[in-house]
């Protein structure tokens, strides 16, 4: 298994509040997060790549030594997280399964165990208990993800995604095809999950709830100081 960590934007929701890029920050012992998701991944012998951008220096020092490759998006300030994405394909083999995440994400263990364990071709990691407080939203239909987006009523909210995805290697082909044909046509400002979103007739998107673990994505200041005092109350062995 690959995974392909997505750091290159700005963050421009909390830029204001902090100095550096989300994944960046400190949560807990001089550890930054994206260090911190870095070698829980590696501890599963997953191969880890780094898509970077802004600042990209600080990424090379925060993870120095650790066994990641990194790819650079020159156009983080014109584009989104497809192109981060297609910047780092050559690193995307197609007889591999794959997590797709973003870098400012902090989750338990235990989800990544559940990921890990998961069947379906493709999975999308989702919250049922945050429809009220949450960011990105799905509807899903027998299942599956129907309907995705920020402005989803709130009854027909079914769940909030995480910001984390596991491809197998059964689709492989045809989501790096999508995702070529997608920038070929100069629609590179769009999320990468947006193919899969644009394929959703052909390929199914199975939702694997996170509950009962803890997880946070940082949009604002506020998310980040909920990851520090949970890291925080966590006994040194867990962390």
């Amino acid at each position: 298994m690959k995974a392909i960590l997505l750091a290159a934007g700005i963050g421009s929701r909390i830029s204001r509040e902090v100095s550096k890029p989300k994944s960046l920050l400190d949560i807990g012992n001089g550890m930054p997060l994206i260090r911190h998701t870095a070698e829980l991944l590696l501890s599963k012998n997953i191969e880890v790549a780094v898509v970077v951008g802004y600042r990209k220096n600080l990424f090379y020092n925060a993870l120095r030594g650790l066994p990641v490759k990194f790819y650079y998006n020159p156009f983080y300030r014109v584009s989104n997280s497809i192109a981060s994405l297609w910047f780092a394909q050559e690193f995307m083999d197609t007889s591999d399964d794959f997590l797709f995440m973003n870098a400012d994400v902090y989750f338990e263990k235990e989800i990544l165990d559940k990921t890990m364990e998961s069947e379906e071709e493709v999975v999308m990691l989702a919250d049922y208990r945050t429809i009220a407080t949450g960011d990105y939203f799905f509807t899903l239909k027998n299942g599956l993800v129907h309907q995705y987006g920020k402005e989803i009523p709130m009854d027909k909210r079914d769940c909030e995604y995480v910001g984390v995805a596991k491809v197998k290697e059964t689709v492989m082909s045809k989501f790096k095809a999508i995702m070529n044909s997608m920038v070929e046509a100069e629609d590179y400002k769009t999320w990468w999950e947006t193919i899969l979103y644009s394929h959703s007739d052909e390929i199914n998107i199975h939702i694997l709830d996170v509950a009962p673990y803890f997880w946070s994505e940082i949009d604002y200041i506020e998310d980040y100081e909920r990851i520090v005092d949970y890291v925080h109350r966590k006994t040194p062995g867990e962390k």
